[in-house]
């Protein structure tokens, strides 16, 4: 007797009254793919989510699905996509030039196989003070009660660079906590410290809180230290907080800072990646939509600016599709 073997999909499609050969997408395996992301209340969280939401639109003709839970943030998410927990995750831009090139924190760490997949919106670093605690400028910090971001996350790296440049350490705050971005904005208005540091695209909602639970303001971090850091630096650039973005701050506040970038592997699946990118690009218009930081956002700038390592080939694929590169 011949036997016939049938698979269960097949099985399934019988009975559904459907030919699988119809139909390959629901025949095919169905792949997951992680996004390391940061604190629920920063904008990496919405950048993962986003991403995520427009990967599983498409699932049922790629078979991708996609989650993005929060993380440690930028380091976090390299040394995550580095140990192959992590397919994809945000990286601030001198994180990732600092991983690429292996400098910073991460000399003798250097990742050759970071892979950049595209750029997102810019992050001023953000410096939050109490109203009563006295600081008014970057050089009232000292003695203070600071929260200088946990260990992993981006703005504890930016920061890190900053006191370097100033010849600060731990020792030159009364206090140097490394609360979690999730957690600062409340210790600030229960008078537990006097600022925060936070390297976030505007408007967010961890300095909304603030601003909204106690009398805090946004100070400009500027000088020569900070003039010598951009001009140094190709991952800086100066940046300037609109007024009137956060109650009780009505004038423009100066800064610099760097930008968000979405990276990968050159191990991750070229066609995980290119599926990710033509999610986004293919739906960019809801992608704008999503959060008030990615309404600037154009793909030209998005393929070239604030992008270290080299594009992952997935990414190149689809860029190469648009006419964006050659």
């Amino acid at each position: 007797m011949k036997r016939h073997v049938f698979t269960v999909a097949a099985l399934v499609g019988a009975v559904a009254g459907f030919s699988l050969t119809a139909s390959p997408a629901l025949a095919q395996k169905e792949q997951f793919i992680t996004i390391g992301t940061g604190g629920q209340t920063g904008v990496y969280y919405v950048v993962g989510q986003s991403v995520c939401r427009l990967v599983n639109r498409g699932s049922s003709e790629h078979g991708i699905r996609c989650n993005a839970p929060s993380t440690g943030g930028s380091v976090a998410n390299v040394n995550g996509i580095r140990a192959g927990e992590l397919d994809l995750g945000v990286v601030q831009s001198d994180v990732q030039y600092q991983a690429y090139e292996g400098t910073g924190g991460f000399e003798g760490n250097q990742f050759e196989d970071l892979r950049a997949v595209f750029a997102l919106h810019g992050e001023p670093l953000t410096l939050v003070a109490r109203a009563d605690s006295g600081i008014k400028s970057l050089s009232d910090l000292p003695g203070k009660r600071v929260n200088i971001g946990n260990p992993g996350s981006g703005q504890r790296n930016t920061m890190q660079v900053l006191m370097d440049a100033l010849g600060w350490d731990t020792n030159t705050f009364s206090l140097a906590s490394e609360l979690e971005a999730a957690e600062q904005a409340s210790a600030l208005a229960n008078n537990q410290i006097d600022a925060m540091v936070y390297v976030v695209g505007h408007p967010n909602g961890s300095i909304e809180e603030a601003t909204a639970t106690t009398d805090a303001r946004l100070v400009e971090v500027s000088g020569d230290v900070v003039d010598e850091l951009v001009e140094k630096y190709p991952y800086y650039a100066k940046a300037t907080i609109p007024g009137g973005t956060y109650r009780g701050n009505e004038e423009d506040v100066e800064t610099y800072g760097v930008a968000a970038t979405f990276v990968t592997s050159a191990n991750t699946d070229d066609e995980l990646v290119y599926q990710t990118v033509k999610a986004v690009f293919d739906n960019f218009d809801r992608f704008k939509r999503l959060h008030p930081a990615f309404a600037v956002l154009e793909p030209e700038d998005m393929i070239s600016g604030g992008l270290t390592a080299p594009l992952h080939e997935g990414a190149k694929r689809y860029y190469r599709e648009q006419g964006w590169i050659d």
